[in-house]
């Protein structure tokens, strides 16, 4: 298949075109910037095909679509800063790319009788409670900005195609870009003690390991609403924090043996600028209900991503990323 990836400069959509490459498809990687603007790892995307697109802009993402005439659209561009989403400055800019640009997308893949997936998450629900959200739950009720815009993104897809694929994730991390565990590591290393949330619930996803499900998905009919996130159970980010630690040390970097996670609850810890969600669990059940091989348990993800990320730090590779 040729398949049309936005965001390939972030953290998913760079896992997701060397997926797409191992497996003889043919990728089309597309961002904001003029050229492949993630980490310069020497994976096969910073050398597959790109084009600069601006989804907020309809004509070009018609345009240069329909100029690739791709048999599918993975799409993985999104404001993903969420405090800087409630400022008053960028609320505008998170809309145009969050929902209006998914818009322009769904449109264009209405108009070319090609099939669409879209990355969402769990801030369209309002993160109460301890049940694990369903992936056809339609109590919608986004908390900020970011959940707002990315629920509009859910709405335009599921108003515009009568086919999609829609599949929210959660506490994502990838060689690619920041994340929560690059910032426990950074931290640890000038800190013995690290306060971190105990009272947010849910699982990580591997960008690496969501990108082999999502090559699984984009080749069948198999439309939908779906959740997906490392299997595991549910933890907290204490737990997540402490066992990112001690898998670390286990790895040889024994600066990070006698780091302490001090667990907080989110009120003690302090507000951030935008709400967090509480239950962040999502149902998975619906990916083997059909034939969705799982992701693998969040442990043995976070040590594959350990080990990549220290021998890359021995060998001088780049790991750095745009924050996210």
């Amino acid at each position: 298949m040729k398949i049309f990836v936005t965001g390939a400069g972030g953290q998913l959509g760079h896992d997701v075109m060397n997926e797409l490459y191992k497996r003889g498809h043919e990728g089309i990687g597309s961002d904001l910037a003029p050229a492949y603007s993630g980490v310069p790892d020497g994976s096969p995307v910073t050398r597959m095909p790109y084009v600069s697109l601006d989804i907020t802009e309809k004509t070009d993402v018609a345009r240069i679509i329909g100029q690739a005439a791709p048999d599918a659209v993975i799409h993985c561009a999104a404001w993903t800063a969420v405090d800087a989403a409630e400022a008053e400055e960028n609320r505008e800019k998170v809309r145009r790319i969050n929902s209006e640009g998914t818009r322009n997308i769904a449109e264009t893949c209405r108009e070319l009788g090609i099939r669409m997936m879209y990355i969402s998450t769990d801030y369209v629900f309002d993160g109460q409670g301890t049940v694990p959200w369903t992936p056809d739950c339609k109590d919608y009720a986004p908390q900020n900005v970011y959940g707002q815009t990315k629920l509009e993104g859910e709405l335009a897809v599921a108003q515009t195609l009568s086919d999609f694929f829609i599949i929210r994730i959660a506490w994502v991390f990838g060689r690619n870009g920041n994340n929560f565990i690059k910032t426990m590591l950074r931290l640890g290393k000038t800190h013995k003690k690290i306060t971190v949330v105990n009272d947010q619930i849910g699982t990580p996803t591997y960008t690496f390991d969501l990108a082999r499900l999502l090559a699984d998905m984009i080749v069948t009919e198999k439309y939908g609403y779906y959740h997906a996130t490392n299997e595991g159970g549910y933890i907290s980010w204490a737990d997540f924090a402490a066992e990112i630690f001690r898998q670390a040390a286990l790895e040889g970097q024994g600066e990070y043996a006698d780091v302490q996670v001090i667990p907080v609850s989110t009120a003690e810890y302090g507000a951030s600028v935008a709400p967090r969600p509480f239950n962040s669990r999502l149902d998975k059940e619906k990916l083997s209900a059909n034939g969705f091989t799982p992701l693998p348990h969040w442990r043995d993800a976070l040590g594959r991503y350990l080990r990549d990320f220290f021998e890359r730090s021995y060998a001088g590779t780049d790991v750095r990323g745009p924050v996210k």
